[in-house]
């Protein structure tokens, strides 16, 4: 950790601000958001299909608007996007805890999810423009402030919402409150380098951006290719939880086992991240580490899929091992992978973009993952069930599986690609599309 701080304080002071933004922005957000559905059908009483409108409104504006956000960070610089999301944020969260009525909370849910929209894909940006030629270092230590705000959020949101849900919700906004102070007057103004050509001609010229965008095949091949990354990783809150609350029960072992799970997760990433991404950066190129981080994700289903071939126990110390170690054995494989993959990923999305509009090439990004996530959620689910009622536990874990197999592939095809067609000579980033020398570009 000291030598995590170290490479920290070498940076600029803008990037230094920005990953502990992040932090603190995870940290009031998962303060509040894994206990809000608990809250809505508990303290409120409300119906669950009320329930599940509400959260999903709010994800639904932040993957939805993405694209919005990343435009406007570009014509508008980063700065004001980043203190309008905190303070967009600050109202919303602020709301939860007050109202009551279902308009009120569907607005406030909203206004979260647009908070997000706003400020991520501007957070990104600033980060990779002020890193510099240190981008994938810096987007290394950038996760490792990422999964501590993770980690401790939910910490902070049991204690409070142990006294009432509403201290929760109003200690959260306080928290966007203050950070949108300090932003304002701490974080220093920065537009992209292309801001002035991304405002001219106004509308005319946001929808042919967004043409050139949509026409550069190496970033929308990138961006599918990834998609797998995020459903993979995303199981580590929903297929994996599951599967220790099937074999552990819902009771305190249950708890305990899945908080073991996610911290196992967020303290390989903490103490594990600048390590992995060094020893990475020394002897992959880029789209190696990406391969193999995808790789990694899917392998780490394995251990869940050899468990299947074992009897289950009636109870006892075995059921409980059954259900503490594949899972957490899975959520640490997952959080390697990602640990892998990120830095690069973040990087590799700023060298298709050319430079050029980065912002709008995340929020796109973080557009076409979002979808992707959904409808693997919804996929996972799907194959969750379907093997519950034909007895079939290991069909999900090998469906996750060959999602890995079959994106980490993609990612090496995509690379060989690069190799052969030989295009280092061309700007990088071309909006005219074709496969673009980026992935095997040392950084």
């Amino acid at each position: 950790m000291k030598t995590t701080l170290t490479q920290v304080r070498s940076y600029e002071r803008s990037v230094q601000l920005l990953m502990v933004n992040q932090f603190t922005i995870n940290l009031g957000f998962y303060m509040l958001m894994p206990y809000l559905a608990a809250h809505l059908s508990g303290s409120l009483g409300l119906a669950g299909w009320t329930v599940g409108l509400i959260l999903g409104v709010r994800n639904f504006s932040q993957q939805g608007m993405f694209l919005i956000g990343g435009t406007l960070a570009d014509r508008l610089g980063y700065k004001p996007l980043i203190v309008a999301g905190c303070v967009l944020r600050t109202v919303g969260f602020a709301t939860l805890g007050l109202v009551d009525s279902v308009p009120a909370l569907l607005a406030a849910s909203a206004a979260t999810g647009f908070a997000g929209a706003l400020f991520n894909p501007a957070v990104r940006a600033y980060l990779a423009a002020d890193a510099g030629e240190r981008r994938v270092e810096a987007f290394a230590l950038f996760n490792v402030f990422y999964q501590a705000g993770i980690l401790l959020g939910p910490l902070v949101g049991m204690l409070l919402t142990g006294f009432d849900f509403r201290i929760t919700c109003l200690v959260s906004a306080a928290v966007f409150a203050l950070l949108s102070v300090v932003q304002i007057r701490a974080l220093p103004a920065r537009r992209a380098d292309d801001a002035a050509d991304a405002k001219a001609d106004g509308h005319e010229r946001v929808l042919a951006q967004w043409r050139g965008i949509l026409r550069n095949r190496a970033f929308l091949l990138f961006s599918t290719a990834m998609i797998g990354s995020y459903v993979l990783s995303f199981q580590v809150y929903l297929a994996l939880p599951l599967e220790v609350r099937r074999l552990g029960g819902d009771g305190e072992f249950g708890t305990a086992a899945v908080a073991v799970l996610f911290a196992a997760s967020g303290l390989a990433t903490i103490f594990g991240q600048t390590r992995v991404t060094a020893w990475c950066k020394e002897r992959l190129e880029p789209g190696q580490a990406l391969a193999w981080g995808l790789l990694s994700m899917g392998l780490a289903f394995v251990p869940l899929l050899v468990a299947t071939a074992v009897p289950v126990p009636d109870g006892g110390m075995g059921r409980r091992l059954l259900a503490v170690v594949p899972p957490t054995l899975a959520a640490l494989l997952l959080a390697l992978g990602t640990m892998i993959a990120y830095p690069f990923e973040m990087d590799t999305i700023v060298r298709l973009s050319g430079d050029r509009l980065v912002a709008t090439h995340y929020g796109l990004y973080n557009t076409i993952c979002g979808v992707g996530i959904t409808l693997g959620n919804l996929l996972t689910g799907a194959a969750l069930d379907a093997a519950r009622s034909a007895g079939m536990s290991a069909l999900p874990w090998l469906a996750l599986l060959v999602l890995g197999l079959v994106c980490a592939w993609s990612l090496y095809r995509l690379q060989r690609a690069d190799r052969d067609h030989g295009d280092a000579g061309r700007p990088s980033g071309s909006q005219e599309g074709g496969t673009k020398d980026v992935l095997v570009d040392a950084d």
